[in-house]
Order: C-alpha cells, then sequence, then structure tokens
C-alpha cells in the first residue's frame, strides 16, 4: 500500500525512548504535528520532557529503526492508524491513555464498529469455552463485532464464534503484530487477519513481556460498549479487563456457574460487585442500547470437539449429559460409559436423574 509520508514522523515519535503516551499527547498538544515535535529545539522541548527525553527527539530516529514498520506497511492488509486519523477509534480517545497509534492487520472497517469484550481464563473448562464460543455467535449475529486478546481458553474460543457470525471480530495482542503469541493460535491469527482485525499498539519485534498485557486490556475495553466475563478465577487477569471497564463507564456481565468450580469465583465476585448476571445473550443485548436486537433465542451448539484422556476436565464442573460428553470428547458412548463407570464407582462422579453426570469436588 502507498505510505502516507506523516506516518514516518508519527512512527518516529513514537519510538523515542522515554517519551510515552502522556507526553507524546503533550508535546502534540503544544506542537501541532509530529513533525513540529521533532523540529523542536532543545531548549524548547526541555520545558515539557526530561532532558534526556529532548535530547532524544531533537536527534531523531534513523530510517534503520524505521525501516522494519515502513516494509511491513507494504502489505496491503498492514496498516498504521494514528490519533490524527479519522478512522482511529473513536471510543478510544475518551480513555485516560489513548494509544498513539495503533499497529492494524486485517479490516480497518471493524476499528469503529460496535463492539463487545469478551474475555476469560486461559485455563478454561470445556463448559466455559462452548459458552464463549456460542455467546460471541449470538452476539455477532446480532450486531456486535467481538474483541477479545487471543490469549488461550476463552477468549480463542470467543474468536472463534465471531468468526462464525456476522459482524466480525478483533484480536488486541501484547506484542509485535509480527509475532503470534501464544504460538497455538497462529492459525486463528491468520483467520482473523483474513476476516477480522488483529491490533497492537507495541512496535514490531516487541516479544510477549508480562507488562504488555494488563496495558492492551484497557484497549479490549476501551473500544468496547460492555464487557463479559465468561470464566475467571479470583487471579484471572481478565478480571483487570473487567475493572477497567467498569472505570471506563462500560457495563460488566459475569455468566455464573458453579460453586464448587475454582473458574466461576471470579465471576461470582463481579457479580456481587454489580456486573449483570447472562444466562443467554439476550440478557446482554437488552441492556446494550442500539444494538440489532435480532437474537434468535437458543444459541447454536459449537463445532468444536474436544479430545482428551481427562474426562473429569471435559465433565467440567456443571451436569452434562451423554451427548454432550460425546460432543467434547469425540469418543462414542460405549468408549465412554466403560470409562464413567469406575469414576462413578471411586466417589468422583455421581450419575444425576435426566442421564445426567456431574463431577464431585
Amino acid at each position: 500500500m502507498p505510505i502516507d509520508i506523516s506516518i514516518k514522523a508519527w512512527l518516529a515519535l513514537s519510538l523515542i525512548r522515554g517519551l510515552g503516551g502522556e507526553g507524546a499527547r503533550r508535546l502534540l498538544q503544544e506542537f501541532g504535528s509530529p513533525d513540529a515535535v521533532l523540529a523542536a529545539p532543545v531548549s524548547i522541548l526541555k520545558s515539557f520532557v526530561k532532558a534526556e527525553v529532548a535530547a532524544a527527539i531533537s536527534g531523531g530516529i534513523t530510517d534503520d529503526l524505521l525501516a522494519p514498520a515502513l516494509n511491513w506497511l507494504k502489505e496491503d492488509q498492514n496498516h498504521i492508524v494514528t490519533l490524527g486519523d479519522s478512522d482511529y477509534p473513536q471510543a478510544l480517545l475518551n480513555i485516560a491513555d489513548p494509544p498513539l497509534l495503533l499497529y492494524v492487520k486485517g479490516r480497518r472497517d471493524l476499528l469503529n464498529a460496535t463492539a463487545l469484550a469478551i474475555v476469560g481464563s486461559r485455563n478454561a473448562t470445556p463448559q466455559g469455552k462452548s459458552n464463549a464460543e456460542e455467546f460471541s455467535k449470538s452476539l455477532s449475529d446480532a450486531g456486535l463485532c467481538i474483541i477479545s486478546g487471543m490469549a488461550h481458553g476463552i477468549d480463542a474460543a470467543a474468536h472463534r464464534g465471531a468468526l462464525r457470525g456476522m459482524s466480525g471480530s478483533i484480536a488486541v495482542v501484547g506484542t509485535g503484530l509480527d509475532k503470534v503469541y501464544p504460538a497455538a493460535n497462529r492459525d486463528l491469527a491468520h483467520a482473523l487477519a483474513a476476516q477480522g482485525t488483529l491490533i497492537s499498539e507495541f512496535p514490531l519485534g516487541t516479544p510477549p513481556v508480562a507488562t504488555n498485557f494488563p496495558r492492551r486490556n484497557r484497549i479490549i475495553s476501551g473500544m468496547s460498549i460492555g464487557c463479559l466475563v465468561v470464566e475467571a478465577s479470583l487471579q484471572s487477569g481478565s478480571l483487570i479487563t473487567a475493572r477497567l471497564a467498569m472505570e471506563q463507564g462500560r457495563d460488566v456481565f459475569a455468566i455464573p456457574g458453579s460453586i464448587h468450580s475454582p473458574q466461576s469465583k471470579g465471576c461470582h465476585a463481579l457479580i456481587k460487585q454489580g456486573a449483570k448476571l447472562a444466562e443467554t445473550a439476550q440478557d446482554i443485548l437488552e441492556e446494550l442500547p442500539g444494538v440489532r436486537h435480532v437474537y434468535s433465542g437458543k444459541p447454536e451448539t459449537s463445532d468444536s470437539q474436544y479430545q482428551g484422556s481427562d474426562l473429569l476436565a471435559l465433565i467440567g464442573f456443571d451436569p452434562v449429559s451423554m451427548d454432550g460428553l460425546c460432543t467434547r470428547s469425540g469418543l462414542t458412548v460405549s468408549q465412554l460409559s466403560a470409562m464413567l463407570l469406575p469414576l462413578e464407582l471411586e466417589g468422583r462422579i455421581t450419575a444425576l436423574p435426566g442421564g445426567l453426570f456431574q463431577r464431585i469436588n
């Protein structure tokens, strides 16, 4: 794609060592444009930033440092969207620390779509992943772009469900867009680039550093009109996203679960703090003004097939039918029956009326 010459100045400003988002915005407000900031004398810059940062700005950024991003931009699906662009996500302008620029891969038109964040545990249960995928598909069909963080578990399931729907999906990542993290989600990343959008505020080459992910979360919540937490332990990073959403004035929803499941305790804590309990996609749609309410009722069954020898993990903490276990495991009824009987005799599961099975804590 043709590269806007002003992009070089925006990139250079974003790459100044020691100049954070707040400092960059203060300089832009004072000087009017990145070019004017970069051309300003050190003596004046020192009135607004530390001396070493002023010296770095005056020294400029070499072409070698700009080259990776400029070469990356030559691919048709790659974009850099700055605070000065008309299609910069308008919702981010209302948060405390909007990114100076965003690296975008995929559909630029989704940046200002009406969106809902769906987040949750990386160590999700089969039921949790199924819920995330089904809710995402239904909410996408109702007109909501689904935003998440492309992590294992709930995030990945939410993206998969949204890509099956009509309104697309956005993944906000904590690395440079030339890296895929986690690597196991490479196919999902390719699908998002082709059908949805990948976003990062971090320069190309940025590795998966732990401190980047909480920063990433403010963009997930900031671009959304609400946030749904599907499963979360009390230590889950998804609770950071929910807290940020509350601070940003967004609606927060949580799906309740078994009182015995550690992955439900974070959701229950959010509900106690005022998050809205969500049992169906319709519960969410009814709380969001201006969203198409075309939810058809029962969510679609997920296409996902769950494999694995740990049958207890497949059962989860909620009652499940034999048909449900067949779907999750890919095993036949006779195979499952042979595996369930020893667990029942050991007192690790119990048979319930209606042909259901439940794990015993």
